[in-house]
């Protein structure tokens, strides 16, 4: 095998790796996807790389005409540091109930999303990986009670993740409103 052609192996060995592919954890049965859309507050998560300092973290979906969702992750490193923003581009895969999506940041990376729990109001969820490699608490406000949270927090855990894997997400957001250039995308 030349080097060329070992090199290619490997890098499709890598790209195979991170596909998408069907949950091994449990999840929701169904996700009515037009109720999930929106804004969600990162509360709490296993980071990703970029993410691991998070501020004021806000993920929000947006379903388009084709199907697709479009996805924008705001953060800032530092409570008030430069926003930081990605915009993958997300898909519910087939047969799921809208449960598994796909998520591709960078062409040809794709990465699974399971939403493990989402509450009958669509106020609080867990989205989670088959790799128990990252997750995410979100809900609709930048606060929870703290029982709220513990619930979610053992939900998460019962997931095979780990305790001290988790990171509380600092969600400082003023009484009066968003400081500007921190609104979430609507």
């Amino acid at each position: 095998m030349t080097a060329r052609s070992g090199a290619f192996a490997a890098l499709a060995l890598v790209l195979a790796a991170c596909a998408a592919h069907p949950a091994t954890l449990p999840r929701m049965d169904k996700v009515e996807l037009p109720r999930f859309m929106g804004d969600w507050y990162v509360i709490a998560h296993v980071p990703s790389w970029p993410e691991r300092h998070a501020h004021n973290a806000i993920e929000s979906y947006v379903l388009d005409a084709d199907g697709t969702i479009r996805t924008t992750f705001r953060y800032r490193k530092t409570p008030d540091g430069p926003l930081k923003v990605m915009r993958p581009k997300g898909w519910a895969v087939p047969g799921t109930g809208d449960t598994v999506w796909g998520m591709q940041f960078i062409w040809p990376i794709r990465a699974e999303y399971v939403i493990a729990y989402v509450d009958a109001d669509y106020q609080e969820t867990i989205v989670a990986r088959s790799k128990r490699d990252y997750a995410w608490i979100m809900a609709r406000t930048p606060t929870l009670p703290p029982e709220r949270y513990e619930a979610l927090l053992a939900r998460l855990l019962a997931l095979g993740y780990k305790p001290e894997d988790v990171r509380k997400v600092p969600q400082a957001w003023p009484e009066a409103g968003f400081p500007a250039g921190r609104e979430p995308v609507r």
